[in-house]
């Protein structure tokens, strides 16, 4: 075929090889206010309990984005640093879309990024091309960025705002504009690859990754 009736087939875009996800502010407990520092275990009052049903919710869009990741076959695990009988309870909703990835004690805190390896390995994953760390943690975005995968950093549901779903929405126009704003700089100061408000919103978040890495752009 001469060069000038030549087809130019656009290129497909890569697989994902993996996507890790935070727990707390990104999968469950919109405004991540399950901290560490609150909880050394599962508390037995009344009122704490109460508090961690509240929190035990799923985020906007997580559970569609789940199943299609599933039916896509891209492995997932989730990974958080609360205590771990927590944890598994605020994670109860998710179901058996996505399981945790292996805590090790051997591990180093986050920001290190001893974690989101072991989450990798866990996973079977045999290269960080195309692995993906989704979270609103500034400490273990850092730990995604020093392990060497793309990042993508959640907005409002994280700690950066720290607002219950009601707390939010209570908020005017102007004042989620202006907390969206300041979170969505720190998180790009920080050097993470994309800005989204929360889950709901990874697809089209991924597809601009896609497009990036078929140009041949690196985390």
């Amino acid at each position: 075929m001469p060069a000038s009736t030549a087809l130019h087939l656009p290129v497909p875009a890569p697989a994902f090889t993996a996507l890790l996800f935070g727990l707390s502010g990104c999968l469950v407990d919109f405004g991540a206010r399950a901290s560490a520092s609150s909880h050394s275990d599962l508390p037995d009052t009344q009122s704490a309990q109460d508090a961690i049903n509240e929190r035990a919710n799923v985020t906007p869009g997580t559970l569609a984005i789940l199943q299609t990741l599933s039916h896509q076959g891209v492995p997932c695990a989730w990974l958080d640093e609360l205590p771990e009988a927590l944890s598994q309870r605020l994670a109860e909703p998710l179901g058996s879309w996505i399981k945790p990835a292996e805590r090790s004690s051997t591990c180093a805190d986050w920001p290190a990024p001893d974690a989101v390896w072991q989450a990798l390995m866990s996973l079977k994953v045999q290269q960080l091309d195309g692995c993906v760390l989704v979270s609103g943690d500034p400490r273990l975005l850092q730990s995604g960025l020093n392990a060497g995968v793309w990042t993508i950093g959640l907005a409002t549901c994280g700690p950066l705002c720290g607002l219950s779903p009601k707390d939010w929405q209570a908020l005017s126009d102007a004042e989620r504009e202006y907390r969206r704003g300041q979170a969505t700089l720190q998180l790009y100061s920080l050097g993470v690859h994309s800005v989204v408000d929360h889950v709901g919103e990874l697809a089209s978040c991924l597809a601009d990754l896609s497009v990036r890495r078929t140009k041949g752009e690196k985390p």
